[in-house]
């Protein structure tokens, strides 16, 4: 499929945010989320995050710049066939990025189904 014009992928970014629980966006601390084409050294990519996880966390942690999560909107659009796709595909990928923020990782991911 096409990549879908910027604007209406970030709203799918948000309207994905949008679902997680109030509660674990409370959670969320010092975290940015970012659209991007895709990702330079892995085109097929769909996201990453990048920082330090809350379980990784320590006393030294204060004062770093804001963890990020990027989702890579072409490399979505690639592997999707219609705009619904499109639209879940967002949300398990968002899911997904901000799990590892919570410090679950790739495989226990895969196990749950936000692979």
């Amino acid at each position: 499929m096409n990549p879908l014009p910027l604007p209406v992928f970030e709203g799918l970014v948000a309207d994905a945010l949008d679902e997680v629980p109030a509660e674990l966006m409370a959670l969320l601390d010092n975290v940015v989320v970012l659209v991007e084409d895709r990702n330079p050294e892995e085109p097929e990519l769909l996201g990453l995050y990048e920082g330090y996880a809350l379980t990784e966390r320590g006393w030294e942690y204060g004062g770093a710049l804001p963890d990020r999560i990027m989702i890579y909107r072409e490399a979505i659009c690639d592997i999707c066939e219609t705009a619904e796709d499109v639209v879940e595909e967002v949300t398990i990928t968002v899911v997904h990025e901000i799990a590892h923020h919570f410090g679950i990782e790739e495989d226990r991911l895969h196990e749950l189904g936000w692979g």
